[in-house]
Formats: structure tokens, sequence, C-alpha cells
């Protein structure tokens, strides 16, 4: 397989952590969004929409990462990043949902770079909206994730949300959000934390973090 991203894109790095957790060989191809290379014609036949990441195997393309990470679990389905239970499974989904599809995306880099270009924001007007927006779906998250009883929402193993919370939580203290405020958030970061399927993802240890 290969996977095409960027160190930095939380798209990016739950994809990683997914590829980790079922022990699946890929090779990296860095796009570098800062420079604009997902708008570049010869990634943008990968992916039409010049966002990262995209997923390629046997010649198959891939794109948006929990479409990507529901290939995976199709795919490769040990080890599982789902409950076998399908109300257990639909509760996982929200919580990853709640990540990916409402937290994350107002914080994308193409919605900060409009802020700012289009709108005029001030970087401590787009700080202010980062923090906002998180804050605010960790709150929900902390009362949805009361009396969790295991080290990870499906149990004794990561899967689906912690794919989609860690890359979170890294960009929560990229901008100085303190994760004590979030002690359900908090304990199951920690818990990832020991697992090399998640250092392996970790922005910093990606060969173009240093580019």
């Amino acid at each position: 397989m290969e996977l095409h991203g960027y160190f930095r894109s939380s798209a990016s790095y739950r994809v990683r952590i997914a590829l980790n957790l079922k022990g699946l060989d890929y090779e990296y191809h860095p796009v570098n969004l800062l420079k604009g290379e997902q708008q570049e014609s010869e990634y943008r036949q990968l992916n039409p929409q010049g966002l990262v990441p995209a997923l390629i195997e046997g010649g198959d393309v891939l794109t948006q990462s929990l479409a990507i990470l529901e290939w995976l679990e199709e795919q490769y389905p040990e080890p599982s990043l789902l409950p076998r239970n399908a109300l257990d499974r639909a509760r996982v989904r929200a919580l990853a949902y709640n990540v990916a599809c409402d937290i994350q995306p107002v914080q994308n880099l193409r919605i900060l770079k409009y802020l700012q270009s289009e709108l005029g924001a001030s970087d401590t007007q787009k700080v202010a909206w980062i923090r906002h927006w998180i804050d605010g779906g960790f709150q929900a998250l902390e009362i949805q994730l009361d009396g969790l009883s295991g080290e990870f929402v499906s149990g004794s193993e990561p899967g689906l949300f912690e794919c989609c919370l860690i890359p979170q939580i890294y960009n929560a203290e990229r901008f100085g959000m303190e994760m004590h405020n979030y002690p359900n958030i908090a304990r199951i970061a920690a818990a990832c934390a020991s697992l090399p399927a998640f250092e392996k993802a970790r922005p910093e240890n990606q060969p173009d973090s240093t580019l």
C-alpha cells in the first residue's frame, strides 16, 4: 500500500494509526500542504479534491480518511477497530464522527487560511476560533465518556475512536489547550501513548516532519 499524506494532517494521522494497529506495511509519500503540493496536477489525478490522505492498493485509490478506515476494517478485519455488537459499533462511530466530522473540519488548514486571507482574522482570532470548536467538542465527549470502564472506548483495545481522537488531541496541544480540563479524554490519551502503533504514527516521527 501507498499512503499519500502530510505529517501534521489529522486525517493522514488517523489513517497511519489504523494501519499500524492492523500491522499493515505501507510506503509513505509526503504531500506538503504548506507548499500547495496537494493542488498540483499529479496529485489531483489521485484526489481531485486536493486533500490528504490518499491510499493506494493494487492500483485502486481511496480517499476520505473515514472511508479508508472503514475499508481497512472490512478488508483486514483483524485486529478489529470496532466492537462486534451493532449498537456498540454505532456508538463508537458516533464518538469518532464527533471528532472527524464536527471538531476537526472547522480547523482544517484551508479553513484557517480562508479566515485570515479572505475574512481578515488575526493570528489571535484564529487561535481563539480553533480553541472554541475543540473545547465545545471535547466538552461533549467528556459527557459521553463518563462511566467508561476500560482503558479505551471499546474495552481493552483501541479502535476507530482512538484513531480519530489522538490526532485531535495533538492539534489541541499545539494551540495551547490543557488536556487536564478533559480528564476522560486525557485518560484515553495516556493509554494510547504507551502503544507502539500510536508512537510510530506521531507527526514528529514522519519523514516529512523535518522537510
